[in-house]
């Protein structure tokens, strides 16, 4: 008896961090130091300690569900992206510049050019928020995980001034709200999207119309990160009084969030138009709207409030980013809360 008949192929392990090297080398930063393989991955604090009052910020999660789509139709090289923006998503709207990214990968069975596929979405993810991949594990569970599955997992760590935190504590009535928008479902809710699609390789492969794709494709389409956007409306020199990272929870749980007490969010569903696959979702579903606002985040993946005064400039800085900015709404004096109108 071995290692390798107990279900564990050391072997396999080796050759997986072969083939995600040149990946992860695509996402160093100067900080980095060492390579992969280490113990620990170290990334220096020079830069931090010229700042007057740096706050570290940490952001972890995974991609939920959604992970059975990628394996139903065998393709996960985009998995890994979702799970980079649905950390480094948080740490952003904390104001934040996200350093590095660690992941977590395990399965039944460790099939090299699979793992390396997955690690070349995080290290896309992590390209995309200009964050390095230090390091990260890949957990071989024979007899607890079919050998085909796996499970992805990660976490983020950056950094800002103090002064420069986005916390919502100076939001004031009259405040504008302004969203971007989002790829799709993102990285939530798939629980409820897998009892409204049949979850099989030809209903995934089925062409729609009003889709412009596949069903698969949409579904699986990245979380999209906002790293960049958020960077540019600072570079602007805008402040951004409050962001919500709209995920699981949708509307009416992460909006509340970026409020202080005494301000209320107002937001307007006609402001902007829902991407087809939410309606597609709803109508198959029938699902009640206001489950719809409480589960996805119907087409607003980020959430900024800003001056009034500085609205244009914060429209301009998003699309200079890449991204597609929409005013959703304001801010106003009340209970803290949100209403859609």
């Amino acid at each position: 008896m071995d290692y390798k008949k107990a279900g564990v192929d050391i072997e396999a392990g080796y050759q997986s961090v072969e083939l995600m090297k040149e990946h992860v080398k695509k996402t160093m930063r100067a900080e980095v130091m060492g390579g992969l393989g280490g113990f620990s991955g170290a990334f220096s604090l020079a830069k931090i300690k010229e700042m007057e009052h740096p706050v570290l910020l940490s952001g972890t999660d995974g991609v939920g569900t959604k992970i059975k789509l990628a394996f139903l139709l065998d393709k996960h090289d985009t998995i890994g992206i979702d799970c980079v923006a649905m950390c480094v998503n948080d740490v952003a709207c904390a104001g934040g510049e996200p350093l590095f990214f660690l992941d977590y990968i395990a399965c039944g069975k460790n099939y090299p050019e699979k793992i390396a596929a997955i690690v070349k979405g995080v290290a896309e993810g992590c390209q995309q928020a200009g964050a390095a991949l230090v390091g990260g594990e890949t957990a071989e569970h024979p007899g607890l995980m079919p050998e085909d599955e796996y499970d992805l997992a990660g976490f983020a760590v950056g950094v800002v001034e103090e002064k420069e935190l986005i916390t919502g504590a100076n939001l004031k009535d009259g405040d504008v709200l302004i969203g971007m928008a989002s790829t799709g479902v993102h990285s939530n809710g798939f629980s409820l999207v897998r009892k409204v699609f049949d979850m099989t390789k030809e209903s995934l492969e089925t062409y729609y119309e009003e889709l412009g794709t596949t069903l698969g494709d949409a579904l699986l389409a990245p979380t999209r990160i906002y790293v960049k956007a958020l960077k540019s409306i600072k570079d602007a020199g805008i402040t951004v009084k409050a962001c919500s990272h709209i995920t699981g929870g949708g509307f009416y749980e992460n909006i509340p969030r970026m409020l202080p007490e005494g301000m209320h969010a107002v937001v307007k569903k006609d402001s902007y138009e829902i991407p087809a696959i939410f309606k597609l979702l709803q109508k198959k579903g029938d699902i009640a709207e206001e489950m719809m606002y409480n589960t996805y985040n119907m087409g607003l993946g980020m959430i900024v409030a800003v001056d009034p005064a500085d609205v244009e400039a914060t429209m301009e800085a998003i699309q200079k980013a890449g991204d597609t900015p929409y005013v959703v709404g304001s801010i106003k004096a009340g209970d803290k809360g949100v209403t859609l109108c």
